[in-house]
């Protein structure tokens, strides 16, 4: 129960935290689903900005996550688009409805920068290491048991 009520208090945080700064037309009409969709947005000072409020998450980016300066915004971003995909499509499909309650709008397209792409990077790595949900995009060394 504890688990549960932690990672929905993670995802309504993050769903705050990246709300949409610009809405883009859309063509159809969203469903439910897509209506939960978290968006990055940017901050007061125009970067990509990705807040997570959670002490846990803290710890884990200051004592476990891998530095920055261990990845390129590359394969960041490469790692991320398939993440997010995998991400997406749990939800889609309501898998692992106890962590995953919002899908992630993320344009692999947008130069987002290396400080948001890590940080989100990292909070894949984060569910891994608190939720023990494997991801695939996750490289190796990234996966904490």
């Amino acid at each position: 129960m504890c688990k549960l009520l932690i990672m929905k208090n993670l995802i309504i945080i993050l769903f705050a935290i990246l709300i949409p700064i610009h809405s883009l037309a859309q063509n159809s009409p969203k469903n439910e689903k897509e209506e939960s969709a978290m968006k990055p947005s940017k901050n007061d000072d125009g970067e990509w900005d990705l807040i997570v409020i959670d002490t846990q998450f803290d710890y884990f980016m200051n004592a476990i996550a891998k530095p920055i300066n261990q990845y390129t915004e590359a394969t960041l971003k490469s790692r991320n688009t398939i993440l997010v995909n995998e991400w997406n499509s749990y939800y889609r499909s309501g898998r692992y409805r106890n962590i995953i309650e919002s899908s992630i709008d993320y344009d692999s397209r947008e130069k987002y920068g290396i400080k948001f792409e890590y940080k989100l990077y990292q909070v894949f790595a984060y569910v891994n290491w608190k939720y023990k949900l494997r991801m695939s995009g996750l490289s190796a060394s990234d996966l904490i048991n």
